[in-house]
């Protein structure tokens, strides 16, 4: 009984060391993204995605929507930005039916913006964003690094001259009414 009692007792210290440690790893993985200092770009946010191949599709659909305008406006403005593999991952009929419609396009598009200055690395606790498209995205840093509600931001932002851009992983849906 002794020798069983002990093992428990040796597993137990050993999950609570674990945790212990992969606390301090994600802990220092957030102080290295906090403290990553943003690109400068000298141009737009719009530009700036122009320059940018893996913004590509990003770019098209600002265009489609005539939001170009928008985004280069005086700012400052934060741009969630979605890569070209984020859009692969919605499925094609999704994409389609957003993209088909000028009104859902623009809905998803601005749902990606928010006025002001929104970073996802600064906040261990999820803090809310209040969007163009006027809902609220939540942003912060969790056990995957710098997010935007589930999509992963990468820690290294773009500023420019109108705001800043973040790419994520994946493409952010509204919930639509």
């Amino acid at each position: 009984m002794k020798s069983f009692l002990r093992a428990v007792g040796l597993a137990s210290a050993l999950v609570a060391a674990s945790t212990a440690a992969q606390a301090s790893t994600n802990f220092a993985s957030y102080l290295k993204c906090r403290h990553t200092t943003l690109t400068d770009f000298p141009g737009t946010i719009v530009e700036a995605a122009v320059a940018t191949p893996e913004l590509s599709t990003l770019v098209s659909l600002v265009s489609a929507a005539g939001l170009v305008d928008a985004l280069n406006g005086p700012g400052p403005l934060t741009v969630f930005a979605p890569t070209n593999d984020a859009f692969g991952k919605v499925p094609a009929p999704l994409l389609g039916l957003i993209g088909g419609s000028n009104e859902l396009l623009t809905q998803v598009l601005t749902y990606h913006v928010s006025a002001g200055t929104a970073d996802p690395r600064r906040s261990l606790i999820p803090t809310q964003v209040k969007t163009l498209q006027g809902q609220t995205l939540y942003v912060g840093y969790d056990q995957d690094g710098a997010s935007v509600n589930q999509s992963v931001a990468a820690c290294k932002g773009v500023k420019t001259r109108n705001g800043t851009v973040w790419l994520i992983d994946s493409v952010l849906l509204p919930q639509f009414k």
